[in-house]
């Protein structure tokens, strides 16, 4: 059978095959057992941290996972609406034995999912998601009396995390005038607080959730909302979260755009320049725009790059003490204040880099030079055969001789479709296209099914 966890916990369509209420409660208990083993035997009255994001589905299986737990002998804090980085935090700041999130992030309303984090609000690593999947298996352990888990409606979990935001913030945003795009999720209410408490001027969109319409034609993956905005209300910068905040993408006062590379530059060369950028290194996915590594190499920071994920830019975060690290999507982890990407907290960060600078963001933006980029999903063919069959690999390595230091070439292998994602960086647009065309004719060619 195909394993249940995905790269980002379990996520499908909601009341469908794999998230339903039955499964969230198996799920609940399973992670109740698997968690209980590592405390003290098991002995010890454990504690859950649970949000969700505002979907509809969000409500029953939210009630379902807390169902599961209590049952299991957890207490639990039911967080309500909040996003996914806030219940990161608040695993650790409440010290609870684990935190579960409900949440398909950017994915259309009729999606939902579910994700843990461990003590200290750390994503899980495959071997502990493995074993909570096989748990699912076992008969379930619910204690009767006073041994059953209590529920608490935590309503203070919007002020902690906020202030916690607040806490990190370097530079005040006074003088700022920011448009922020909710994309009627989990950041609806926090986000535009943050900001506004912050000192920005602030103007809101896509902060309506009725449960049926988050990432509806708003937030990071559908700015255009944002992009005319900003310019037509005199803003300095736009902010776009997706539906659980993880993410931040901007826009600049034109209402130009300005994607996770840049952001991630202009945050690495502002921590530098403060002396606080550990190790003077940036941890990007092998995706990032070969831009990005070229201005990183002007300043002097280094770059770690990672195979495509949020969990391997942490892992290799953890495993160097870094604390800068992100995606082209918008995902970046600022490890000294959070223990996942942050949509808010990226978008306060990055406000206060303009307001510290003096400069706009447009004007920040321009530390790194995008080289135009292009890709082509190639269908039906031998995914697993990419990355060694003789006649793709020459053909790469021919293109790389071709381009030099102006471009570059990447063939992956998708990991949540049957597909060989063939990408072309180059000096013009035209020039990665062709480029793009070319190796995946071969790929289509050579592992065809």
């Amino acid at each position: 059978m195909a394993r249940l966890f995905g790269t980002d916990g379990v996520r499908g369509l909601a009341n469908g095959d794999v998230i339903n209420a039955d499964t969230a409660l198996r799920l609940a208990e399973a992670a109740a057992r698997v968690f209980g083993r590592t405390i003290t035997g098991g002995a010890h009255r454990m504690t859950a941290v649970v949000g969700r994001d505002p979907r509809a589905s969000g409500e029953f299986l939210s009630a379902a996972v807390i169902a599961g737990l209590a049952s299991s002998g957890v207490d639990v804090y039911d967080v309500g609406v909040l996003p996914t980085p806030a219940v990161a935090f608040l695993t650790a700041d409440l010290e609870a034995n684990f935190g579960v999130m409900l949440s398909a992030s950017h994915n259309a309303m009729p999606d939902n999912g579910i994700k843990f984090f461990a003590l200290g609000g750390h994503k899980l690593p495959d071997a502990v998601e493995d074993r909570i999947e096989a748990a699912m298996e076992e008969p379930a352990d619910r204690p009767t009396g006073e041994g059953v888990g209590r529920v608490r409606q935590f309503t203070e979990g919007a002020e902690r995390y906020t202030a916690h935001l607040l806490k990190a913030l370097p530079h005040s945003l006074d003088g700022l005038h920011v448009v922020i795009d909710a994309a009627h999720g989990a950041a609806s209410q926090v986000g535009p607080e943050a900001f506004r408490r912050a000192g920005a001027k602030v103007t809101v969109i896509g902060a309506e959730p009725d449960g049926l319409n988050i990432n509806d034609g708003y937030g990071s993956t559908h700015i255009e909302q944002l992009r005319e905005v900003v310019p037509s209300v005199g803003a300095d910068l736009g902010v776009a979260f997706d539906g659980d905040a993880d993410r931040c993408l901007a826009v600049d006062a034109t209402g130009t755009p300005v994607d996770g590379d840049q952001i991630m530059a202009i945050l690495a060369v502002g921590l530098k320049e403060r002396g606080a950028l550990a190790d003077d290194t940036l941890v990007a996915t092998v995706m990032s725009n070969l831009g990005l590594l070229k201005a990183m190499d002007q300043h002097g920071i280094k770059v770690k790059q990672t195979a495509v994920g949020d969990r391997y830019v942490l892992e290799e975060m953890r495993a160097g003490s870094f604390n800068l690290g992100g995606e082209q999507s918008g995902h970046v982890i600022l490890a000294d204040v959070g223990t996942t990407g942050d949509g808010v907290l990226t978008g306060l960060m990055l406000a206060a880099q303009v307001a510290a600078s003096g400069r706009t963001i447009g004007d920040l933006a321009t530390v790194m030079a995008r080289l135009p980029q292009h890709m082509i999903n190639v269908k039906g063919v031998d995914k697993a055969a990419a990355g060694t069959h003789p006649v793709v690999q020459a053909a790469i390595q021919a293109v790389e001789t071709e381009l030099g230091d102006d471009g570059r070439v990447l063939l992956r292998q998708s990991g949540t479709e049957p597909v060989v994602r063939v990408m072309a960086e180059a000096p013009t647009l035209e020039q990665a296209k062709a480029v793009t065309a070319r190796l995946a004719d071969v790929v289509q060619r050579e592992l065809a099914i």
